[in-house]
């Protein structure tokens, strides 16, 4: 299975969009599968307020893992994770018109009401594994750029 394939699988078992794209790259990232779902559950559905997409947040863990800052005196380090945050923020809004999960979803799902237009729509199950895609997609292009 590819990182894509992986992703939308973890999602389609209940995991959130968060767990699902970092849980797709855990091997690439240097942790266990188990590691990066506890590490990605709280991230899912914009930490659960319709923030940042929980499948950007994924995915900026994984560029992090891989890219990062690793230590204070890393300035490299923090310049390149700098613009790989930048590149995955910008890359996933041009391509599904924002980044924020309310918007993304059109609504609130922090309320009952939200959550409720989600089910009726089948947002979850039907948008939202779309956005992980596209979510792994861009960290594909973003690594796939710095080889």
């Amino acid at each position: 299975m590819n990182h894509k394939e992986k992703a939308v699988n973890y999602f389609s078992q209940k995991l959130h969009c968060s767990q699902s794209v970092l849980a797709a790259f855990a091997k690439e990232c240097g942790i266990t599968e188990e590691q990066a779902l506890k590490l990605g559950s709280c991230f899912g559905g914009g930490m659960r307020k319709g923030e940042v997409c929980g499948a950007v947040t994924g995915a900026l863990m994984v560029l992090g893992l891989l890219y990062g800052q690793k230590a204070a005196s890393d300035t490299e380090g923090r310049l390149l994770s700098n613009k790989v945050n930048d590149l995955m923020m910008d890359r996933f809004k041009e391509k599904c018109g924002s980044y924020i999960c309310n918007d993304l979803l059109g609504c609130d799902i922090s309320t009952d009401e939200g959550k409720q237009y989600c089910l009726e729509n089948k947002l979850f199950t039907e948008f939202c594994p779309k956005m992980v895609a596209t979510a792994v997609e861009v960290v594909e292009e973003i690594i796939a750029s710095k080889e």
